[in-house]
Order: C-alpha cells, then structure tokens, then sequence
C-alpha cells in the first residue's frame, strides 16, 4: 500500500520526536556536520539571532512580520511548538506545509553520517535552515532553543544578535549563577556583529560588556543606549538616532513595550547596514505582530486568557496583568508546571490574583505531579481542586464559569498547547455563553 503524505509526516515526526531532547552536549560538530551535508543552506540568507530567559518568540516574531511587510521574503524558526511541529518553522508568517516538513525532513536524513546521532533540536535546526534555504528567503529570524553558545543555532553568523534578558534557567545546563548563564547566552556574540539587549543586572551587563569588547561587537542597552516611555495606551520610544511617538503593540502586557524596544533598537541598527524599513513599516509590524499563547485570549465569555508563564519572570508578568487588567473578575487558574522550574514562586506570583485554581499536568514526562503543587497552593487559596488531565481541567473550568467570570491557563507551554489543540478540535466548548 502506497504511504500517504499523511503517513510520511507522521512517520518523520515519531522519528524525531524519540530522538534525545537534550543528551550529551558536544558543542556545534554534528549540526555543522549536516549543514555541511545539505550545502550550507544556512549560508545563503541573512540572519538575526535572539537569546535570552524570556521574550524571544515576541521579538523574533515581531522582527519576521516587519521585514515580510517591508517586502522581504522572511523565515521564522522559533520553539516550543505548541500544537503542531510546523508551527517551529514559518515563512512569511505561514507555517511550512505537512509536505515541507516531509520533504526536509528525508533531505536531513539522508546526509546525516556522523559519529553521534542528532538531539531533536539539532535535526529540527537542520531541517529549518534546509527548507529556508529552499524556499530563498531573505532574511531569516532564528530563536535559541537553549542557551546561546552551544545551541544549534549558534551555528549562523548573523547581522544582529539580541539577547533579551536573563534569570536563572536550565541550570543544570546552564550554570548556577546569572554570570554564568549570561556567559552561555553572550556565547551567541559575533565578531564586529551589533548585539542589542534588555539584560538589567548589573553582574549580567558586565558579562557581555566584557564580551562584546572582545569581539569588537558594538553593545546596545535598553535603558542605556535606548528607552521608552509609556503614555496612556502607547509609547515613546527614544532611540539610537531616532525619536518615535506614539508608538503600539499588538501583544498584551506592559511588559511586551519593553520586548517592543528591543525590536524597534533592532530596526534601526538593520536600517544602517542598507535594509530599507520604514517607520510605517515598523508601527504596521508591531500592531499586527501575534505570538500564540503569551496573553492570548481565546473567548471573551467568559473570558479565557492563555499564557506560558514557564519561569518566574514570565508568571510575574501575567500576575501583573491579572491584577491590572482583570481585577474585577473571578479568575480561576489552570496550571500545571514542569520540573525544572520555580514552581513554589510561580504559584506565590500568582495565586493571590485568583478567586480558584486547579492544579493539572501536562502529558510531557518532565511535568510536576499537581500532588507536589497543593501543599504550596494549600496555604495560599482555599479553593482548590486537583484535575490531572489538562482537557478534563480546561472543559471542567469552563462549565463552571459565569460570563463574567475570567480563566487563565498557564504554568507551561505544555499546559496551553494542550488547551489550544483542545479548542481547535472543540470550538464549541468556548460557546457556551453566547
């Protein structure tokens, strides 16, 4: 019987999916090895490269929808994906097809040859750059997976790198110390290549100030070199030459203006080596950028708010804007949290936004047992329930809501991927409340 497109991608993904998701890191050989193999399709586009803890799919999404609008023909690769593995790898903000991944993923497969098998992330790099190169893109926005230094990725020169911010993450990775993480992250730095940053503290700043002089690599700061100001719905923006007002972005939370700094200080740097973006094109970009999951609401009744929320920086931002934003609502919460994080920090940020909660856990093997969550979320909030399935958890929440009411799924990209592809498989779960 002839194998269906259907087949093959679902052949290609358990294939790749049972690869190691971390292993044993031996630095950048194997993925240089299989570039090497497909011609160095990472070679023949120009590149920008984003780092950091927290912020980087916004900001490299941002960057991909303003270079496509400016004219530009503009890949995407970022991670996790959060219902499909095509979400990982766009152009011109389109997923690639099921066709696509199939055709890039037998084009890795068959000149990969070295001595040690792919991680999963080293062979969906591969399989990203392969298919950029394919379809001739421009410019190509790529997100780290982990880390900077010896991630995939870390394999493209590239005309701009960005690191956004920095905590404590991956340490077992990583390293224990914000110093030492920076280091990993600053490991994406090139010679004489710009790098524009958000990172705040003062030992982090040091770090790749140190860095980037090394390499002779210009260093821009936010709050340093650039800033904005916030105004009633909109921002200033005070640049490296330029001056913008009223400026908007798409994204909820006021932490995204900060993420949307980053972008603009990228614009411009872009700007001085020949690209042609217009202010127009920039404030279009900004306003239509959407990055699924991070403060995405999904119904207004009642209202359903979806967000990440993966480590503690992330959880106080959606604490924020709970208690900004939808502090004349009841908010139960939907949470689930994998092993490697601050969960008992996490629950602290966010619990006393909440009228309920229910602890779930998402099918990934490095998912917390809600068990470890209740005795922390016990001595917060009295109404708790326990829903280890995270469909059961999200159709049981909203069954139990009044329009007015408000649910907010978060705790891990997991937790909401589950949510979203429940959605899409069930809309009419979300109209309940007409």
């Amino acid at each position: 019987m002839k194998m269906t497109t259907k087949d093959s991608y679902n052949n290609c993904l358990n294939t790749i999916y049972h690869l190691r998701r971390y292993g044993i890191i031996l630095g950048l050989d194997t993925i240089g090895k299989i570039l090497q193999g497909l011609g160095n399709p990472q070679d023949t586009f120009k590149s920008i490269h984003v780092a950091g803890t927290n912020g980087k799919g916004s900001i490299a999404s941002a960057l991909a929808t303003i270079l496509h609008i400016a004219g530009y023909n503009v890949g995407l690769y970022t991670s996790p994906h959060l219902v499909r593995f095509n979400e990982r790898i766009c152009i011109n903000n389109r997923q690639v097809s099921d066709e696509d991944v199939v055709a890039s993923y037998e084009a890795v497969k068959s000149v990969h040859n070295g001595s040690r098998e792919p991680t999963f992330f080293e062979f969906a790099t591969a399989m990203a750059f392969y298919e950029f190169g394919k379809q001739n893109v421009d410019w190509a926005v790529i997100e780290t997976g982990m880390g900077g230094r010896l991630d995939a990725t870390n394999i493209i020169t590239p005309a701009l790198s960005i690191i956004t911010n920095v905590s404590l993450e991956h340490k077992t990775y990583l390293g224990n110390t914000i110093a030492e993480i920076t280091r990993e992250k600053g490991g994406i730095i090139k010679n004489k290549v710009p790098v524009v940053t958000g990172v705040k503290q003062k030992n982090a700043i040091l770090v790749l100030k140190t860095m980037a002089d090394s390499k002779s690599a210009p260093l821009h700061r936010f709050g340093d070199t650039f800033r904005v100001r916030r105004a009633n719905g909109s921002f200033n923006y005070f640049g490296l030459e330029n001056v913008w007002r009223n400026m908007h972005t798409g994204l909820n939370g006021t932490h995204q203006i900060d993420n949307a700094a980053l972008v603009l200080a990228s614009c411009e740097i872009l700007n001085k080596n020949d690209l042609d973006l217009t202010l127009q094109n920039i404030k279009d970009g900004l306003v239509q950028n959407r990055w699924p999951g991070r403060l995405e609401i999904v119904s207004e009744s009642p209202l359903v708010l979806l967000d990440g929320a993966h480590n503690f920086i992330a959880a106080r931002n959606l604490a924020v804007y709970l208690s900004e934003t939808l502090s004349n609502r009841n908010i139960t919460l939907i949470i689930g949290i994998l092993d490697d994080k601050p969960y008992a920090s996490m629950l602290k940020s966010l619990i006393p936004c909440c009228s309920k909660i229910i602890l779930t856990r998402p099918k990934i093997d490095r998912s917390l047992p809600p068990d470890k969550l209740y005795p922390i979320a016990k001595k917060m909030i009295s109404h708790i329930q326990i829903i280890p399935d995270v469909d059961n958890a999200v159709i049981h929440a909203v069954e139990s809501a009044s329009p007015k009411d408000a649910i907010c799924i978060a705790g891990s990209l997991y937790v909401v991927g589950e949510a979203k592809e429940l959605f899409e498989k069930n809309p009419a779960i979300l109209s309940k409340n007409p």
